[in-house]
């Protein structure tokens, strides 16, 4: 590793200028507890270090009328020690209180997470799952895309040259709405998910009018299970459709055999995984 500059822009606009000036030998830095040991095991070798946590648009937890703003360098202890997110969005919090140890909480973020793009990343999944949408700024203005959409391939995402990712845009729940996120870990703490899965539900009248599924750490990136989700649109609540999604999901997923696991395992966690998670999410909606 060789010696880099260090930068703390305090707007946007400064920390676009320093993006343009280095190109591709710089990156931001949102919390740091992956680029910092990214950058010292020589994945990359830059001329700049860019600290966004200066910037307040990056930095700051905003209710609007239809959306929760976190912006992309927010912490994620802040987000679980604000009782009003936690009561309105413990899908979100399930992740966010898994990701590292309480150390490392200190500093992650779960933008900071989604940009590192991890095929096992913990907050991905339930960001996927409660629609949410990354608010990115780049040369040519701000642009939106989907979190289900952000990551391309293992540490790829699809921030060009010059961009980086401000806040996430997270729907407000409608009444009937649940999510949960649980991953399988072979130890307690601060362990890679073997499998993960992110689930969210609609119900109205007994019926479960939207659902959506995610998957971790079995296939290049992030999975957003799409059959598995629709299986359950304007079906019943039931034993049943449950394990049939469940079962879809397990077909939804490419994963590879490691020394952590192997195809059939993971494949059998993803089903199980989904079963859990919509149980927990359709009990936090009040349908189960």
């Amino acid at each position: 590793m060789h010696p880099y500059n260090y930068y703390a822009p305090e707007n946007i606009n400064d920390a676009l200028g320093l993006l343009e000036k280095f190109g591709s030998k710089a990156r931001c830095l949102a919390g740091g507890t992956d680029i910092l040991v990214q950058t010292r095991g020589g994945r990359f070798e830059l001329d700049a270090i860019i600290d966004v946590k200066n910037i307040p648009e990056l930095t700051k937890v905003e209710w609007t009328k239809d959306h929760l703003l976190v912006g992309s360098a927010v912490p994620c202890y802040l987000l679980y020690e604000d009782e009003k997110v936690t009561s309105q969005f413990p899908g979100i919090i399930d992740a966010a209180s898994l990701i590292g140890g309480i150390q490392i909480q200190s500093r992650a973020s779960l933008g900071g997470n989604l940009c590192n793009a991890s095929p096992s990343a913990d907050g991905i999944c339930p960001l996927i799952v409660h629609n949410t949408i990354c608010v990115i700024a780049g040369p040519k203005g701000s642009r939106e895309i989907s979190v289900d959409q952000f990551c391309v391939s293992p540490g790829k995402n699809v921030l060009d040259e010059g961009e980086f990712l401000v806040s996430l845009k997270i729907p407000l729940p409608n009444s009937g709405f649940g999510a949960a996120y649980e991953r399988f870990i072979p130890r307690n703490e601060m362990d890679i998910a073997v499998a993960a899965v992110g689930s969210s539900v609609v119900v109205d009248g007994g019926k479960i009018t939207n659902s959506k599924i995610a998957l971790a750490a079995v296939g290049p990136t992030p999975i957003y299970a799409e059959k598995a989700s629709e299986f359950l649109l304007g079906k019943d609540v039931s034993e049943d459709n449950l394990d049939q999604a469940s079962q879809i999901a397990q077909d939804s997923c490419s994963p590879i055999t490691d020394m952590r696991g192997d195809v059939e395992f993971r494949k059998h966690l993803i089903g199980v995984l989904t079963r859990r998670t919509l149980d927990l999410a359709l009990e936090r909606a009040g349908g189960n």
